[in-house]
């Protein structure tokens, strides 16, 4: 049975990537691996420390001899540095962010919100190779609502969601220029897309997308 090995740093994914994988793809089975301090010690030494390096090589390896095929890391701040390290392990290592990012640039003007300042250098190079890959010129507005986080970090979900959504909408209310999309930068932030369907506009997250990706044939 085809096995994808999940990287995260935190646990409230682990119930979202399991059951997307029992509805998009059942022939898949799932491993999960978590490391929340990873996060921490990223936003306050950078993603590409050296002692970053070394836990994510750690975790990638765990997981290829648990069994994975394909490995994805979940967490956007680190997901570009855990995607190099595929060639180097031998097996496809996704960053969960690429295939939103894909169809973002492909749609227009993006506007890239995240609830962690951390999260948007490197979700803007992600964009912007991805832009390069398609020949596509780049327009990005970005959003830092990271008032909001503090509600992830209490275990608010909804309260969480519903601070992303209202910061958009007031950034919306506030612009001259109206998004061909909008890409919620981190996995955790996917619930917060049902509270702006009203908007019009595409409002792009990452699990659906990556399981949908790494999945396909």
């Amino acid at each position: 049975m085809p096995t994808i090995g999940f990287l995260h740093t935190s646990p409230v994914h682990v119930p979202t990537f399991t059951a997307l994988l029992a509805e998009l793809a059942p022939a898949w089975q799932a491993i999960h691996q978590v490391d929340e301090p990873l996060l921490a010690e990223a936003r306050q030494n950078g993603p590409d420390a050296p002692d970053i390096l070394m836990q994510l090589q750690s975790h990638l390896t765990q997981l290829k001899e648990a069994g994975a095929s394909q490995i994805v890391c979940t967490c956007s701040t680190i997901g570009g540095i855990a995607e190099q390290h595929g060639e180097a392990l031998g097996l496809p290592v996704h960053r969960v962010d690429r295939p939103m990012a894909a169809q973002a640039v492909a749609l227009g003007p993006i506007l890239l919100v995240a609830a962690l300042e951390s999260t948007l250098a490197p979700t803007s190079a992600l964009l912007a190779d991805e832009a390069a890959r398609q020949n596509r010129s780049l327009q990005v507005d970005t959003l830092a609502c990271t008032e909001a986080w503090a509600f992830f970090e209490a275990g608010d979900p909804a309260g969480y969601h519903h601070a992303i959504a209202n910061a958009i909408r007031t950034q919306l209310d506030h612009s001259a220029t109206v998004p061909a999309a909008i890409l919620l930068a981190q996995a955790s932030m996917a619930g917060a897309a049902d509270l702006l369907a009203d908007l019009g506009i595409p409002v792009l997250s990452s699990p659906r997308s990556c399981v949908l990706a790494v999945t396909s044939p």
